[in-house]
């Protein structure tokens, strides 16, 4: 199991540096969009830890409830799971700026830095 987790947040901060590097080449929303399941990936390396199951869901509000983590992390959950759909479906996407990006990196880096410590 201790595996599984390391997997998982291994594939986080992958994610993460994928995330970094469109920002870099600024494309925004695939940066959004990888952000946001860097920070997926890292909540659900908690959710096997103390469950012992996956959920599968993209949710993150859901999840980081469901593993009981503190308000500002929800918080942060909140802003990062609307760049699941937007990023990903035609005429649902917004245009992602640099702003936008940039913060989404900043949350997700949050969100996988709290896990490992929780972990």
């Amino acid at each position: 199991m201790e595996l599984d987790i390391q997997r998982w947040i291994k594939k986080a901060e992958s994610d993460l540096d994928t995330a970094k590097y469109n920002f870099d080449g600024e494309r925004y929303d695939a940066a959004a969009f990888y952000s946001q399941q860097a920070a997926e990936k890292a909540l659900k390396a908690i959710y096997i830890k103390k469950l012992n199951s996956l959920l599968k869901v993209h949710d993150l509000v859901q999840l980081a409830r469901k593993i009981n983590a503190p308000e500002k992390i929800i918080e942060v959950c909140k802003f990062l799971t609307s760049f699941y759909i937007e990023t990903r479906y035609p005429g649902l996407a917004l245009d992602i700026n640099e702003e936008e990006a940039s913060d989404a990196l900043k949350d997700s880096k949050m969100v996988i830095e709290w896990v490992k410590k929780t972990l």
